[in-house]
C-alpha cells in the first residue's frame, strides 16, 4: 500500500524547483511545462488559479497576469515520486507566449518542424511591454 504524501518534495528538485505540466481538463491536451517552487504551488492551491516561478525573471508568474490568458485549476495530481506536478486546469485564450493554444505547437515531420495549430492570438496585441524575451514563457 503506498504511503500517505501531504505535497510534491521541493527538496528533490534543482533549486526547489520542480516541473508543472499544465493539462487541459476539456481535450486532455499538454498545454505547456513550467516550474513550481513551494510558494507558487501554494498559492495555486489557495488561489485556485495557476502560479508559476519564473527562471528567467527569478520570481512568482502568475498565469494570464498580462495577457488576461489564466489558468482555472481543476485537479492537480504529482506523480509517484512526488517530483513531477500535473495541473489539470480550465484555460482562458491560450496558453503559449506565442498566440497558440498549446506551446507544444511545432511537430516533426520528416526532418523538419511545422506549426500543427491556427494561432489564437497576436502575441504582440496581448503583450504590451518588452521584447517576446521579456514575454512569460511557459518553461519560465
Amino acid at each position: 500500500m503506498p504511503h500517505s504524501i501531504t505535497q510534491p518534495d521541493f527538496s528533490l528538485g534543482a533549486n526547489g524547483l520542480l516541473p508543472a505540466i499544465a493539462q487541459d481538463v476539456s481535450s486532455g491536451k499538454v498545454l505547456m511545462l513550467a516550474w513550481m517552487n513551494q510558494e507558487a504551488y501554494l498559492e495555486t492551491v489557495s488561489s485556485g488559479f495557476a502560479t508559476y516561478f519564473s527562471r528567467s525573471r527569478n520570481k512568482l508568474w502568475r498565469k494570464g497576469e498580462e495577457s488576461g490568458h489564466r489558468q482555472r485549476v481543476i485537479e492537480i495530481r504529482i506523480d509517484c515520486d512526488a517530483d513531477t506536478i500535473l495541473v489539470v486546469v480550465e484555460q482562458t485564450g491560450a496558453a503559449c507566449h506565442e498566440g497558440y493554444e498549446s506551446c507544444f505547437f511545432r511537430v516533426l515531420r520528416s526532418d523538419n518542424y511545422t506549426v500543427d495549430q491556427p494561432l489564437m492570438v497576436d502575441p504582440h496585441s496581448v503583450y504590451k511591454t518588452g521584447s517576446s524575451s521579456h514575454r512569460p514563457k511557459s518553461s519560465g
